[in-house]
């Protein structure tokens, strides 16, 4: 299947899943006031819109590949701000279908399926606050992630427990069928992740073949598959097979040290050709877990959940690249153009750097070499030049990129990469927009998303 039919099924599946417990009991459920059948309908929406939210996340390597990461996080936070509110206008619909039900609220007194919708609430606004405070708590990510998570189990565990104590749209058979469906497919998603994926998938193992040091702060982890003998339980002597392993450049995967799915794991951009046999990710040590992986011997297991993401130059066809990078953004970047060379790809390919210094420049030498190779122009800009420097200096402008825009053939049939922090992506943003480039031209990869 291709992107366009992953992204067809996929919007078809989770519009189902959404839209379809609350018409199948409008369908089937016998005539009732508004306001109980409003009470109803809203609480379907927001245990479906639940269902979706924890699904999207979940790693599923199509979803992410058919909306790019961004997107999915983009939608799984709609959906999880859509979910509390209509919680809320659940709550106010049964209060109006019935206002002795405020007595509900004696959570101690209450009948078990009160409880139950009170857990979920609270569970729920939890969840919802820890998220857009996120950045004011400062949490560390490892800590931030497992609350999130088991708030995220909470929610729909309260939730599916009020919907069965509750025996309202469980009475109809067709309903029930339903429902039962909705939480088959989280269980069956949640195996995947955590199981598979997590713990048995033979796929995920590699083995560190080196450690390369880029600069002071920065190295590159050099992986291959763990070998493994399909035979190996009968003593044959047949060579090993590798696990399958294929990345479209520019995507990324989570990466931990350990097997077990509760290990700590981070994401990090795949920097290597995808046609080289093993795989690259150029990594700035900025904590301990980063300084772990330098630190590695040849030899040492590594897991690796992927590959990830939509960020890639195979998504689509263009007639040339630009491509703007900031620090260590530049390795999807580097991944397209190894891929682009080993590939002998005609086009122009035009690399924006942006760092602070002349010392945070990754690559130039190699960098070098590759514009004998393809069409490439490379434009280096430093925030803070040291004496002699006599290239571009300070933050991207209009000026620069329409020069670096001048030296395609065709302006206005190129596609734009940016990736690196934030601040970068949003200058760079609202330069495009004054040169009209069109949005369905730009991807956009944040060091933010997580």
């Amino acid at each position: 299947m291709t992107d366009r039919h992953f992204r067809t099924a996929w919007l078809a599946g989770l519009t189902t899943i959404m839209v379809g417990p609350p018409l199948l009991w409008l369908a089937t459920a016998p005539a009732e006031p508004l306001w109980s059948r409003l009470s109803v309908v809203t609480g379907l929406f927001a245990l479906s819109a639940m269902v979706c939210a924890a699904v999207l996340p979940s790693r599923l390597r199509s979803v992410n590949r058919a909306f790019g990461i961004e997107g999915v996080i983009e939608v799984h936070r709609f959906l999880g701000l859509g979910a509390a509110a209509l919680v809320l206008l659940h709550l106010a619909c049964v209060v109006a279908a019935d206002p002795t039900a405020v007595s509900l609220l004696d959570v101690p007194n209450a009948p078990g399926r009160a409880q139950a919708a009170v857990g979920a609430t609270v569970a729920l606004g939890a969840l919802v606050g820890a998220a857009l405070l996120r950045r004011h708590l400062k949490l560390p990510y490892e800590i931030w992630r497992w609350t999130h998570i088991a708030l995220g189990v909470a929610v729909v565990v309260f939730s599916a427990l009020h919907v069965v104590l509750l025996d309202h749209a469980v009475q109809e058979a067709s309903m029930a069928v339903a429902l039962t469906a909705l939480m088959l497919v989280l269980v069956a998603v949640a195996a995947y992740r955590w199981v598979w994926r997590g713990l048995l998938d033979p796929s995920t193992e590699f083995v560190v073949h080196e450690v390369r040091a880029e600069s002071p702060t920065v190295s590159t982890l050099v992986l291959g598959p763990r070998a493994r003998h399909p035979n190996a339980r009968h003593g044959g002597g047949r060579r090993p097979e590798t696990a399958n392993w294929a990345f479209a450049p520019g995507q990324f995967a989570w990466l931990r040290l350990a097997r077990s799915p509760a290990a700590e794991e981070h994401p990090f951009t795949i920097a290597s050709s995808a046609h080289l046999g093993r795989t690259e990710f150029t990594i700035r040590h900025a904590g301990d877990f980063t300084h772990r992986l330098r630190t590695l011997p040849p030899g040492s297991p590594v897991w690796v959940d992927g590959p990830h993401g939509a960020f890639t130059s195979d998504i689509g066809a263009c007639e040339g690249f630009v491509l703007v990078a900031g620090g260590v953004g530049i390795t999807p970047m580097m991944s397209m153009l190894r891929t682009a060379a080993d590939r002998a790809d005609p086009r122009p390919y035009r690399l924006v750097v942006v760092a602070g210094s002349l010392e945070d420049m990754l690559f130039r030498e190699e960098l070098g070499f590759l514009r004998h190779t393809l069409d490439l122009e490379v434009t280096e800009v430093l925030r803070r030049p040291r004496e002699g420097w006599d290239g571009h200096t300070g933050d991207l402008g209009v000026s620069l990129l329409a020069m670096v825009l001048a030296t395609v053939p065709r302006p206005d049939h190129v596609d734009w990469f940016l990736c690196g922090p934030p601040g970068l992506v949003d200058d760079a943003l609202e330069v495009l927009d004054v040169l009209d480039v069109a949005p369905a031209r730009i991807r956009t990869e944040l060091f933010d998303f997580v």
